[in-house]
């Protein structure tokens, strides 16, 4: 795997030396005695002395609480190792400390189709977090319960996150566009006692009600003593159901209640997220109060180079992990930008209209949202300001190298732009950016400091500049505490532990690169397998996003003949039409610019694409279709009638 050795980018000596990273290295060297002088080296020693590296993570940041003595015991096991075992705290009362120091500055900025913009300062944010946690202690609820929303992303859903928080309790969330019984599927299973949801969204010019989906989640989990609604849209039907509660109502009966935070171990769990479940029942995934909070400081402050005053924006549901990490910005003193709706209505140019409006300093989004605005013409740099915006981010699936050259020539092209993997599993990032490497075309800049990170092939052996597993060799405070009802540990063993005894499988097909960078090929589990040469997705995928004609595209594996052939299905631009001349083009370029062994077998047009609520295709789904295999949970699809375009079709019979 060759790479170009050219970066595309490469931050100033005077960005360098203002980064909160480069001030964390001087720390590092003053406090041990070290003579680290690049990320490269400070990896190295985050890695080799990582009890050493979070705990000055801790000082570094400021964490408000008790840390103890100890960083950590059983350090020698990834599995196993426990992070500040003495520590508490309160992860509420970290990211809300700046209320104190600038109470008058706003602490989030809120913009919603059909809405006319909020804001909500310190001091305000603070007076309603007290309120609502007010409220859930008058409701019963203790350190340890469960609190759930059933919410857009709206201010409120932060309030209730924090209140929840500030209280020792967990909170989990899903986004109204799920279905009943996909939320009953999730909620279910973690038994919340109390449910937050709205009346509805809007998203694309349309209008979703979602009163009686709420209905029938609160009627079906038992567990729900109260349910707080919020008049989002103004138009919920009267509810007969002695559960419901109001939150302007709360708002009002608890306002002026001092906030109080209760201290809580740093193991004690903090969220609940859950797996697509595309595959199954999804995994509810439980993370630490501390391993959360420690570890987003780590990504915003070093990685991301955030500080106070920054404002920070991720295109997001509250059903996605990145809305966790998107809130957690509040600690490092950045204003919260908060959208709500859809990233192209009324046109492509919304969120940078808003981006320049509002002084935006790091925009995140997902890879398709920067392929969709390519092949739109839309190009920021043309027309709007962004002299506040240092850093890009993208997750969600690979970045083609294609759009890292559509970033730094349509959006701007001093800027950081950090292609960040990771996922719910852990809450944050195993890769992604830093303020003070090179950007190298297709790559993300790094792995995360404090990650003993590697590339193995299936017998265990590290490779260099080859495709392999991704996997994680040491210990880490965000490693989940577990998965809930998972008593024995079996599920969650099973799920990361098994396939290398004593590391964590990721499940993801990468490659390190010279530079300590690493391409992404897709998930494991999706690899294409023609003749026995294992060929990762995302080759193909970069391929065909450059094709104007095609609006999207899933490929998938099919068993034929006792071999496996590939499947490239694609969902064309309106008024395109899927000819001979087409299905050549895209069989010459995937063959010119990866193999012949990459080359589709069939090449079938389809009027939808699949895919998860979060935006991310579904392959497995699609080839269980196509093999006549049951699809366990279509709740988890933003789209699961697409799935039927793939069933018993005449050209996969021959």
């Amino acid at each position: 795997m060759s790479r170009q050795l050219a970066p595309l980018w490469r931050p100033s000596p005077a960005r360098i030396k203002r980064s909160q990273l480069y001030e964390f290295m001087q720390q590092a060297n003053r406090r041990y005695g070290l003579e680290l002088t690049d990320y490269q080296s400070l990896h190295a020693w985050s890695v080799q002395d990582s009890a050493a590296f979070w705990n000055l993570v801790w000082d570094f940041a400021e964490v408000v609480g008790e840390k103890g003595e100890q960083p950590v015991l059983n350090a020698a096991s990834a599995r196993d190792a426990v992070w500040f075992p003495e520590a508490r705290l309160n992860v509420a009362e970290n990211l809300l400390r700046h209320a104190t120091t600038h109470p008058d500055q706003a602490a989030l900025l809120f913009m919603a189709e059909g809405q006319n913009e909020r804001s909500l300062s310190w001091s305000e944010l603070t007076e309603q977090v007290a309120a609502i946690r007010a409220g859930l202690e008058h409701a019963g609820i203790k350190p340890g319960d469960v609190v759930a929303g059933y919410l857009p992303n709206l201010p409120e859903t932060l309030v209730a996150m924090l209140a929840t928080t500030a209280l020792g309790a967990i909170w989990t969330s899903t986004s109204p566009d799920f279905g009943a019984d996909s939320v009953i599927e999730r909620f279910g299973q973690t038994r919340p006692k109390v449910l937050f949801s709205a009346d509805g969204y809007r998203y694309n010019g349309k209008r979703h009600d979602t009163g009686d989906k709420a209905r029938a989640i609160v009627a079906a989990i038992d567990s729900i003593e109260h349910w707080v609604k919020i008049h989002y849209l103004g138009a919920d039907q009267p509810d007969s159901d002695d559960r419901v509660q109001h939150w302007s109502e709360w708002l009002r009966r608890h306002a002026g209640q001092p906030l109080h935070f209760t201290a809580m171990p740093f193991n004690a769990p903090l969220y609940i997220l859950y797996s697509s479940g595309t595959t199954g029942q999804p995994k509810c995934i439980v993370h630490s109060a501390g391993g959360i909070l420690l570890n987003h400081l780590k990504e915003h402050r070093l990685h991301c180079d955030i500080r106070p005053g920054d404002r920070v924006f991720y295109f997001t549901t509250c059903g996605w992990m990145m809305w966790n990490w998107l809130v957690s910005a509040l600690a490092s003193g950045a204003t919260l930008l908060l959208y709500e709706g859809a990233p192209f209505f009324p046109d492509g140019k919304v969120l940078w209209n808003w981006a320049e409006k509002t002084g935006m300093t790091l925009f995140g989004t997902s890879a398709k949202y920067l392929e969709a605005m390519e092949k739109q013409r839309i190009h920021p740099r043309d027309h709007h300001y962004l002299g506040a915006l240092r850093t890009l981010c993208s997750t969600g699936s690979a970045l083609a190298p294609e759009q890292f050259d559509f970033v730094y020539r349509r959006i701007k092209s001093n800027l950081q732009l950090a292609s960040i993997a990771g996922g719910t599993d852990i809450c944050g990032c195993f890769v992604l950016g830093n303020p003070i490497s090179p950007v190298y075309r297709g790559e993300c800049q790094g792995i995360g400091l404090g990650l003993d990170v590697r590339v193995y092939d299936e017998q265990g052996r590290p490779l260099l500049e080859q495709p392999g597993e991704l996997v994680c060799c040491n210990s880490f405070p965000n490693r989940p505490v577990g998965f809930w009802g998972d008593d024995d540990g079996s599920r969650y063993d099973a799920a990361y532990w098994q396939t290398y005894p004593g590391c964590w499988h990721h499940g993801d097909r990468v490659a390190l690169t010279v530079h300590g960078g690493m391409v992404f090929y897709g998930r494991s589990d999706t690899v294409l397998n023609p003749g026995g040469v294992r060929i990762g997705t995302a080759e193909i995928y970069r391929q065909i996003s450059r094709f104007e004609q095609v609006a999207d595209a899933v490929v998938v594996g099919q068993h034929w003949h006792k071999d496996e052939r590939i499947l490239l299905f694609v969902k064309l631009v309106e008024g395109e039409r899927l000819d001979g001349a087409l299905k050549a083009a895209i069989c010459r370029r995937i063959r010119n610019q990866c193999s012949p062994r990459h080359v589709p077998d069939k090449i079938l047009a389809v009027t939808d694409i699949p895919r998860t609520r979060s935006g991310k295709t579904v392959e497995l789904a699609v080839r269980n279709v196509v093999e006549g295999k049951p699809v366990k949970n279509i709740g988890a699809l933003a789209n699961p009638q697409a799935l039927e375009l793939f069933r018993n079709l005449p050209d996969l019979k021959e």
